[in-house]
């Protein structure tokens, strides 16, 4: 099957509008509509877009970077961007065309 991998970047602290933590706000959202196997990836340290260092330490989770990923076909995708483009969140995302299935 062909689609995307979409890959959303975000922090632990970074919070949808209605107070939920992001990561979490977008992976009920895309099982919503019918997007499986989303992953969350917590990284130890990344450079954001605002040239910050972010990282996780013994003390404080919160400027943990996240990783969101997702294989979707083209209407999941569709679907998907359209709400987040309601939403106006200015969340960071790549998109990659990708063959995917299962053997």
């Amino acid at each position: 099957m062909k689609g995307f991998q979409l890959v959303f970047s975000t922090l632990q602290s970074r919070k949808h509008p209605n107070g939920e933590p992001i990561s979490q706000w977008l992976m009920e959202i895309a099982e919503k509509i019918g997007i499986k196997g989303i992953t969350v990836l917590h990284a130890a340290q990344g450079v954001g877009r605002d040239g910050k260092l972010h990282s996780s330490n013994f003390f404080e989770l919160a400027d943990e970077p996240l990783e969101i990923i997702m294989n979707v076909n083209e209407t999941e995708c569709e679907k998907l961007f359209a709400l987040l483009n309601e939403e106006k969140l200015g969340l960071f995302y790549t998109k990659t065309a990708i063959e995917f299935g299962t053997l």
